[in-house]
């Protein structure tokens, strides 16, 4: 037997409804499938979120804010006023890596300069990370940075040259046996490279 309906027939509008119904239901569910896999995916390590961070570069506020799913605002009171800075100063945090770790404070800088790549600093707290395990990952470090007996938060920094720049590992005084910040210093004119 075969059912004919007429175009303007109020079962063809009924079928018409209910399709449309299905397909939303079945897009709602894709859509929150697909939000539940990224709230499920499990946290980077402090080891991955540098390498994902250097493959960043130039650092851009869009780029950080995506990566490590954190809002950045301006902190230069200057560029609240309107009034010309030369650079951009943004901040934003906290940020939660695997193993307990945590990025307190991201620090990004941009100059108002075309090609300026960028310089990052990650301030951290949670676990701590002795230099004995960042050599581990990083075995070329140079000291480049000692306390001038000013402060508690002045620091030992320890830098690796990598291809597209320079990578520092600081410890401060008030707590010398575990890593403080990590900054990314970028040289002008390179791209990502990652490297140990």
């Amino acid at each position: 037997m075969t059912w004919r309906t007429r175009p303007d027939s109020p079962y063809r509008a009924l079928i018409t409804v209910g399709l449309a119904i299905t397909f939303a239901g079945s897009n709602q569910a894709t859509a929150k499938y697909s939000k539940d896999a990224e709230m499920t995916q499990p946290p980077m390590t402090l080891w991955q979120t540098i390498d994902t961070l250097a493959q960043q570069i130039p650092f851009t506020q869009a780029k950080i804010e995506r990566l490590l799913g954190v809002a950045l605002s301006d902190t230069d009171p200057r560029t609240l006023v309107f009034q010309p800075t030369s650079s951009r100063f943004l901040e934003g945090g906290p940020v939660t890596l695997a193993n307990d770790v945590e990025i307190e404070n991201v620090d990004l800088r941009v100059k108002h300069r075309e090609g300026h790549p960028g310089f990052l600093v990650l301030n951290l707290s949670g676990r701590c990370i002795d230099l004995g395990t960042v050599r581990v990952h990083y075995l070329n470090l140079r000291v480049t940075d000692r306390p001038r007996g000013r402060s508690l938060d002045e620091v030992t920094s320890y830098t690796t040259v990598l291809p597209w720049g320079e990578l520092s590992f600081s410890f401060k005084e008030r707590n010398p046996d575990c890593l403080s910040s990590i900054a990314f210093a970028p040289m002008t004119g390179k791209t990502n490279t990652p490297a140990n």
